[in-house]
């Protein structure tokens, strides 16, 4: 009997036509939140005390995502663009401008890699695919999962969240629940509950949309 998760029920080379090599250069654009964090909390007139208290992340943390020395993991940047009053669109792909976007499959968009809490190695990477829209209510994203052991912490933050398997497998934590998900398969929930998303081993890569 042939196994139903060999062959994926769409052509993935669509999407890695479109996404590239997706760790191209996460490094600068980590860089690049970390600026824009910096950037929003000034214009708020917070220290980074203040949004420490706001938010319950360390001052430390905090210093190191601004300087670019921790990539945070979406769901820490949903919490900071929630406690700075900042649309989430901001902190991850700053501004756009337009009223709607195209995204052809060979058009690089910008690509974001966020590691564990303190960054001693990497989560995943992401890429948006329409920063360029003004006042957009969701965030979609193709992310590249790493495999992350059954200890790492869990997520949880406002706002929901749908996942589509595009390659490999994925396991998910959700609440006292596991599953894994392959190619094909999909998932809806609320980010209130505590979640983990993880490649099962290697990579496997997943198209999210977040709204926020």
């Amino acid at each position: 009997m042939a196994d139903d998760h060999a062959t994926p029920p769409i052509n993935v080379d669509y999407f890695e036509d479109l996404t590239g090599k997706i760790d191209g250069d996460a490094e600068k654009h980590c860089e690049r939140i970390g600026g824009r964090l910096k950037k929003i909390r000034e214009e708020k007139q917070l220290t980074l005390t203040q949004l420490s208290q706001l938010t319950g992340f360390d001052r430390h943390l905090l210093t190191e995502i601004e300087s670019g020395a921790v990539c945070p993991q979406l769901g820490t940047v949903i919490k900071l663009s929630k406690a700075l009053d900042s649309a989430l669109r901001r902190l991850i792909s700053d501004e756009g401008e337009r009223l709607y976007v195209v995204t052809r499959r060979n058009e690089r968009k910008e690509i974001t890699r966020s590691t564990t809490r303190q960054g001693q190695r990497a989560a995943y990477t992401y890429m948006s695919l329409a920063p360029e829209v003004k006042g957009r209510h969701m965030e979609p994203l193709i992310v590249e999962l790493e495999a992350m052991p059954p200890d790492e912490e869990r997520s949880i933050h406002q706002g929901d969240e749908f996942i589509y398997v595009l390659q490999g497998d994925v396991t998910l934590d959700i609440g006292e629940d596991h599953f894994e998900l392959h190619p094909g398969d999909s998932v809806y929930y609320l980010s209130t509950t505590p979640h983990l998303l993880a490649a099962k081993q290697g990579k496997a890569r997943v198209l999210a949309v977040i709204y926020n």
